[in-house]
Parts: C-alpha cells; structure tokens; sequence
C-alpha cells in the first residue's frame, strides 16, 4: 500500500517472470561401479506403486546385465519414504525380485544419500546458470553425474551415510544437520 492523492499517476507494474525448468523427479539407482539407473519423472506423471514397480523391473534387467556373473543373491536397498517407497506392493516387489529393504527411520530426510551427498553437488555445479528447455537440463545434469568417479558414489556416500547414521541415533531420530 502506499498513500497518494487522487491526481497522482499509477504506478505501472511491470511483470515479473522468472523461468526456471526444474525436472519433476529425477530417480537414480547407485552400485559399487558407479550409476545403475537414471530416471526422470515425466511432467504430470506422478509417482505411484505401479510406475515404481516398473522401475524395479528395470532396475533388476540392468542389475542382470552389468553385473553378469557377479549378480549376489540379496541386493541391498535404501530409499526414503516416499508413499511410493513404503507401499505394501512395493515391498513384495522389492522381494519378488530378489532385493532386501533397509529400514528408514519415519520422517527422516537425514539418511537419503540424493538428499545429503548427490543433490547438493549438483545443485551448486548449476546455481545462478540458466537452462532454456528440459533436455538441456537432463543433458547438464548426466554429465555431472557421468563426471563423478565411482568412489563418489559409493564409497564416499557410505562414509557419509555412515556417520549421519550415527548421528541420528546419537539424536534419537531429531533431524541431522
């Protein structure tokens, strides 16, 4: 609000439009070698059980192909709680195919490794830069993904998952800085 008289011109507002492109989802799927699998969420697609389970699908052929011959007989997963995530029907996907869910503690964003470890480099590596279409940002973002040495991912990101692991037991479960 602002106080004038009744002569006085209006002030003209001038639009302001940011654009920004922002990926919906972007799913990735780490082993010891580096990326699995990269997914991005179409627009207006949501995350559900059954596009979920797909990439589970996905995910088991691809563990089937790099790891020919090495293929364990328990994979270890760990994911937030996405709805999506915690679904009984993902649950019995997870084991149906052969995979082992780790526990993730109720509300904890603190143990997701996109959340603590890949996110923000990413998110630094791109600040202030601007985009002019989704490709572009998809094809920017592989390459910071591809440019990662493997101990990156692995390595480094258990290291990390390992001392934030204890801290949120030190903290009893209080969100971890």
């Amino acid at each position: 609000m602002e106080w004038r008289h009744s002569g006085s011109p209006r002030h003209k507002k001038i639009p302001s439009v940011k654009i920004r492109w922002k990926i919906s989802r972007l799913d990735f799927f780490l082993y010891q070698d580096g990326i699995l699998l990269i997914n991005y969420l179409p627009k207006g697609q949501t995350i559900n059980v059954e596009y979920y389970s797909s990439l589970l699908v996905q995910l088991k052929d691809i563990l089937k192909e790099k790891r020919r011959g090495k293929f364990t007989k328990v994979v270890l997963f760990l994911h937030d709680n996405a709805p999506a995530h915690r679904a009984l029907a993902t649950q019995k996907k997870l084991a149906y195919l052969g995979f082992q869910y780790l526990h993730h503690p109720s509300y904890s964003t603190d143990l997701a490794p996109s959340d603590y470890h890949v996110f923000p480099g990413l998110k630094k590596k791109f600040k202030g830069r601007k985009f002019s279409s989704d490709a572009e940002v998809i094809a920017a973002a592989e390459t910071w993904l591809d440019g990662q040495p493997s101990e990156f991912f692995f390595l480094s990101g258990l290291q990390k998952l390992e001392r934030r692991a204890k801290k949120c037991i030190e903290f009893r479960g209080e969100y971890v800085k």
